[in-house]
């Protein structure tokens, strides 16, 4: 079960205010406020997102991990899968009473070593099979449009790679695509969604308390994905610290096994079909790909917006063109940011929800604030008129 990354600073759920240990949160207070939301919430299905925000505005993938591992002792129950929801059990304020920690005298690991079962036999869930020639269905029902990559569509071409053993990076910019493909080609995934707060204890599991007061140690996505093989996702790997990540590549290499120190030196070998593919974007503030990191992804493939697909999707032509000319001018160096898929999908919701020249206000209010003049330079050149970044008006 995922355990839960550590913030850097919040105010516990309760009012109080943790104290930072090195720049984090103590051990377990994360979840502890998690708890404490849930039960000031008692009986009401919650999302990550809306627990975050409760938070003051804490990372939902953080959120979701704690949300795990609370389920996992007991705390809490998952209610629904899409989009994923959380309510109180009645030992939810339990664990809002103090934080499901180790706690001091209390050994880390067991005194011997546990015994590792062996290895699953699952069958990967997405074998690879003939080529695919139409739409793939996501988890969440979306349907995703191959690409061609190196003569073959892209979700055949990854699960070629996984067959033959060789990890792939996905980079570029956010709202490409990266995702989208990976969710397509691989049916069995279990990600990590890395940020600059993830640990060790976030990727292979950690000590976490039951609801009759036993520790138990939970094992973490890593650990699931190599004994079930299936595909371990690790969606921006490039913002997990190096010396957190590299946790990962001793699975990776011709050893395929890690031992886990924090549980007595537990080993874990790789079943068959463990396959690890991760991605990048470059122009993340923060995000640093290694050398070690780069070294281990024998693949690594660039992900750029396609907007033939664009237009297939039936978004405003215009929308579609203004994104293009801003991405030739980004390629050129001119300027920081271009829209992409995702915009272009949300210029086409509002432009529905609304009308357009809204929509192309709204290309404009989500522009970086440097880049804002000439994307609405490039949005006056294509509608042919002057379009002005959301914003109220006028007391009605």
């Amino acid at each position: 079960m995922t355990t839960p990354a550590t913030p850097t600073t919040a105010p516990a759920a309760s009012g109080t205010t943790a104290a930072p240990v090195g720049g984090r949160l103590p051990n377990g207070e994360l979840r502890r406020q998690v708890a404490q939301a849930l039960t000031d919430r008692a009986g009401t299905e919650l999302t990550p997102r809306t627990i975050a925000a409760a938070l003051g505005g804490k990372s939902s993938g953080a959120i979701g991990n704690a949300l795990a591992a609370l389920t996992a002792g007991g705390y809490a129950e998952q209610t629904s899968d899409k989009p994923i929801r959380y309510r109180s059990t009645p030992t939810t304020p339990d664990a809002a009473a103090a934080p499901v920690v180790v706690p001091s005298g209390t050994p880390r690991r067991p005194r011997t070593p546990r015994p590792t079962p062996p290895p699953a036999t699952t069958t990967p869930a997405a074998p690879t099979g003939p080529a695919v020639t139409g739409p793939v269905a996501r988890p969440n029902g979306q349907l995703y449009h191959p690409r061609t990559l190196s003569g073959l569509p892209d979700v055949t071409a990854l699960r070629t790679l996984r067959d033959a053993g060789v990890p792939a990076l996905m980079y570029g910019p956010p709202g490409t695509g990266k995702t989208s493909v990976i969710e397509a080609a691989f049916g069995d995934l279990v990600t990590i969604q890395g940020d600059g707060d993830t640990t060790v204890a976030d990727i292979v599991g950690e000590y976490t308390q039951t609801p009759d007061g036993k520790f138990v140690f939970v094992h973490g996505p890593l650990v699931r994905a190599m004994r079930e093989g299936r595909t371990l996702f690790i969606d921006d790997a490039t913002l997990i610290p190096p010396t957190v990540l590299a946790v990962v590549y001793p699975a990776m290499d011709g050893r395929r096994q890690i031992m886990i120190k924090a549980n007595g030196g537990e080993t874990i070998d790789a079943a068959t079909g463990f396959y690890v593919v991760a991605g990048h974007n470059p122009g993340v503030h923060g995000a640093v790909l290694s050398d070690a990191l780069a070294s281990r992804f024998s693949v690594q493939i660039q992900v750029t917006t396609d907007y033939d697909l664009a237009t297939q999707l039936k978004i405003d032509k215009r929308a579609v063109t203004v994104a293009r000319n801003l991405a030739t001018r980004q390629a050129n160096g001119e300027i920081r940011w271009a829209p992409q898929l995702r915009e272009l999908l949300a210029f086409q919701q509002v432009a529905d929800a609304w009308n357009p020249d809204a929509a192309a206000g709204n290309l404009i209010s989500i522009a970086p604030e440097e880049d804002r003049d000439i994307v609405a330079a490039a949005v006056k050149t294509v509608f042919g008129k002057n379009v002005a970044p959301l914003a109220l008006g006028a007391r009605i």
